[in-house]
């Protein structure tokens, strides 16, 4: 373990990584203090390389649904070591997980195991392409299904406007076959499917979009999506790699009563480890390869330990743990908001939280409804309560448009804690 301070480990780590990070969201790019370092972490707090702990909202970007170092992963995950930890082969805990999984969502009749959330969004893309023998695909504004080239896409002006990549280095013959669409807006995907009826291969949407602040959408617009993709022979994608195993065990789809015809899953899938998923019905899934020809591979896919660390993550998650985490939630919100209104004259009193199940989102003003509502001064506004939570030892995700999560960890002493810490002045 170095020796230095979090910010001489930050400069030493530019040297050797584009900007010191591996994601871009960890290098508080905006605020005012240093990246945090962190050497070890349980239950619902984090330590740093300087030994200060905090109280963690962020929780790895929500897989950590049970906590940090749940004694039973952490024991199922040991006893697998001991086994192997690679395999690249057929191994049995892949089956026990698909089957966990198969047996308790009804509109699952196979599911593939990938490495992360991004890429089983891009197998799915690729997969109901050559499902329909389509090309195009509808994407919303706000939505966001991971960096792969087609749907790291924003809107051009309108829906005849030329859609444009959200990166450099994707070509503009791969962002024209996406149409981006405002959500909640569904005259405009009416208009798109009239406009190609029929090169509609796919319609993708987060049914609880977390990814750009935290926005529940409204049932019926989700209804009328899948109606008309039915209509049209178009697919739907529920992008579930937050809200599944999160807001119930079979997610949106399951809590909403409405069966998209592919799912994508991730974070909590596989407890903590690099894991995400495709599932759907056995019809379309078998367009796959090795029985289909729809290619898809992966070197460490299905990898033991990711296995065996999802098996154990979900097989813990009931109705009881459920309203547990959503009860620890409401203590939490409900600390946070009055804490908000209060502290050193209502400083941070114009700011709301948007609640849905174990997620939370702080946000200045009324609830958003989509993302053209967004406050124009959102990151600025989010720049001293960040800084002020740090020192005060409460770890929020680095940025203002993402959303907070609790665990089972997160219990009423951890409330408790949460409160001293809250209103304590900093010495």
């Amino acid at each position: 373990m170095t020796s230095f301070t979090q910010e001489e480990l930050f400069e030493q780590s530019k040297t050797l990584v584009p900007g010191g990070v591996h994601s871009p969201v960890r290098s508080f790019k905006g605020l005012k203090s240093t990246p945090r370092f962190f050497k070890k972490a349980k239950g619902a707090y984090l330590t740093d390389i300087n030994d200060k702990d905090y109280i963690d909202f962020c929780m790895s970007f929500g897989p950590l649904i049970l906590g940090h170092q749940d004694p039973d992963v952490l024991n199922a995950l040991t006893q697998q070591l001991e086994n192997g930890w690679s395999y690249g082969a057929c191994e049995p805990y892949s089956y026990d997980l698909a089957k966990l999984i198969v047996d308790r969502i009804s509109f699952i009749d196979q599911i593939r195991f990938v490495n992360s959330g991004t890429e089983a969004v891009m197998t799915t893309v690729r997969l109901a392409r050559g499902a329909t023998g389509k090309n195009k695909i509808i994407k919303f504004n706000g939505c966001y299904h991971g960096h792969l080239d087609s749907l790291l896409i924003k809107a051009g002006s309108g829906l005849a406007g030329t859609p444009e990549a959200s990166s450099a280095g994707i070509p503009q013959e791969v962002a024209k076959d996406t149409i981006v669409i405002e959500l909640g807006d569904f005259d405009s995907v009416e208009q798109a499917f009239k406009k190609y009826p029929n090169e509609i291969a796919l319609v993708a949407i987060e049914p609880l979009p977390a990814n750009n602040g935290l926005i529940p959408l409204q049932e019926e617009f989700l209804r009328k999506l899948r109606e008309i993709t039915k209509q049209y022979d178009s697919l739907l994608l529920f992008d579930e790699v937050i809200s599944g195993f999160r807001v119930g065990f079979g997610g949106m789809a399951e809590k909403l009563n409405i069966t998209p015809d592919l799912v994508t899953y991730g974070k909590i899938i596989g407890g903590g480890l690099p894991v995400g998923a495709v599932a759907g019905p056995k019809s379309v899934m078998e367009h796959l390869s090795p029985i289909g020809n729809v290619y898809q591979a992966g070197t460490l896919s299905a990898n033991p330990l990711a296995m065996v660390g999802g098996y154990k993550t979900l097989s813990k998650l009931t109705a009881e743990s459920y309203q547990e985490i959503e009860k620890n939630t409401l203590l939490i919100t409900q600390t946070i908001e009055k804490w908000l209104k209060e502290y050193n004259n209502s400083q941070f009193s114009n700011y709301n939280i948007i609640q849905y199940s174990s997620l939370f989102w702080l946000v200045p003003g009324k609830q958003i409804q989509n993302i053209s509502q967004m406050p124009s001064d959102l990151a600025d506004n989010f720049v001293p309560l960040f800084e002020l939570l740090l020192k005060k030892g409460i770890y929020l995700s680095p940025n203002a448009f993402e959303v907070g999560f609790a665990s089972l960890a997160h219990n009423q002493e951890v409330c408790l804690e949460l409160e001293r810490r809250l209103w304590n002045e900093l010495e």
